[in-house]
């Protein structure tokens, strides 16, 4: 599964939708993530990559991980996973 497809359904399961309905423009608002599931989203895409999202996300300008859209979760994510090696 590549990390755009599993991150579509960590998000998904949050939201409480199917994953055919999360699409790569979706917000979390878009999709009624309220900030608890977004904490909740993060832990999962977290664990299920082991890696470390910086814990200002939600701040975008004092972070360089961008959580404003599904897109950009993604984005983040394969970088974190690159700098990993």
């Amino acid at each position: 599964m590549s990390i755009k497809d599993q991150v579509i359904a960590i998000i998904a399961e949050q939201a409480m939708l199917e994953p055919q309905d999360v699409t790569l423009e979706s917000t979390p608002e878009d999709l009624g993530i309220d900030s608890m599931g977004l904490v909740e989203s993060i832990f999962a895409i977290e664990e299920a990559f082991d890696i470390s999202i910086p814990f200002n996300a939600n701040d975008p300008g004092a972070s360089d991980f961008d959580i404003s859209s599904v897109a950009t979760i993604i984005a983040g994510i394969e970088r974190l996973k690159a700098e990993q090696g």
